[in-house]
């Protein structure tokens, strides 16, 4: 009797559809969102709303790329929102003229350098959780703040940070340059240097990693100081935006940042994703609350889509590690 061997479905033409989807899918969606969006709402693609848009994409891209180091090699910082607060407190602990901008500057690097050094060591050489050490470390700044702040924080920015937040050139934000300059140095740093190829290998096998001469505990402390750095700059930003001190800047943008870097295709277990599908999360992000916002929903809807977002970036994270 003859057998027929069965015919499979995975033809060439669909596994190269379902290899572009994979691949791509994160980008193809963000351009299908725009188009719906403009479609939806004429107002979303007016330059001042584009402005604004672009206004609140630069911090949280900030953001997003030190999370992207972090989740990278199997960590995640949940201390961000605490930095970008503090480095806010800081620029208005110092007169409100330029002068004082140096000191800011070099009293925020201490403190990104204090706070990453924290998260980094408390998960390398004592074994806590990320979880729980950057949740730790947030709680610790916090309690700094406001014994600061005495709960009632006052002061004004320096000018120099109204133009980080708030300036352009030539119709360009000046915090879209900085986030622009961002994404070039530390995306170089990431996929072009020796650094970024050991922070795949550690996030991917961190043993691998040590049997080949390389300090996974070096390459994660190394991260989780990036990101802070990087948050401390967000929330400098943030300060010239809202122009006065407050104990609360950068509130959500642990968890946004995080969803960000899961929808743009980052695995949590480390190892595996890039810092330009990280930013596209984050544009998504920007653009579904702008809509929200546009066609009259309340303020409060925010927080039902952002639970919604969550839920979805959860489920595809879950169905590609089954993949």
């Amino acid at each position: 009797m003859n057998s027929v061997a069965p015919r499979s479905d995975a033809t060439p033409a669909r596994t190269l559809s379902l290899g572009v989807a994979r691949r791509y899918g994160i980008y193809l969606f963000l351009v299908a969102l725009i188009a719906l969006s403009g479609a939806w709402s004429p107002a979303f693609l007016r330059a001042d709303n584009v402005v604004n848009m672009l206004v609140q994409f630069a911090p949280l891209g900030i953001v997003v790329i030190g999370q992207v180091f972090v989740i990278l090699v199997g960590g995640l910082d949940l201390s961000v929102a605490s930095v970008m607060a503090t480095a806010a407190v800081i620029a208005t602990a110092f007169d409100d003229t330029n002068h004082s901008a140096p000191a800011i500057f070099g009293v925020t690097l201490v403190l990104c350098i204090g706070a990453g050094l924290l998260n980094g060591l408390l998960v390398t050489k004592r074994q806590v959780s990320p979880f729980l050490a950057t949740f730790a470390t947030a709680v610790v700044l916090d309690g700094l703040r406001f014994a600061y702040t005495q709960g009632a924080p006052s002061g004004n920015v320096p000018p120099l940070f109204h133009v980080l937040g708030t300036g352009s050139i030539a119709a360009v934000p000046v915090n879209v340059l900085l986030l622009i300059a961002c994404a070039i140095v530390f995306g170089t740093l990431l996929h072009l240097s020796t650094f970024g190829r050991r922070v795949y290998m550690v996030g991917g096998n961190a043993v691998a990693a040590r049997l080949v001469g390389v300090s996974p505990d070096t390459v994660r402390i190394a991260c989780y100081v990036i990101s802070a750095l990087l948050a401390g700059l967000a929330g400098l930003i943030l300060s010239g935006y809202v122009g006065i001190v407050d104990n609360w800047v950068g509130r959500g943008f642990e968890l946004d940042s995080i969803v960000a870097a899961v929808m743009g295709g980052l695995a949590l277990s480390g190892g595996r994703g890039s810092l330009l599908g990280g930013l596209a999360g984050a544009a998504i992000l920007v653009i579904v609350f702008n809509i929200v916002l546009l066609i009259g929903m309340p303020v409060q809807a925010q927080i039902i889509v952002k639970g919604v977002i969550i839920i979805g970036a959860s489920a595809c994270y879950v169905s590609r590690r089954q993949r």
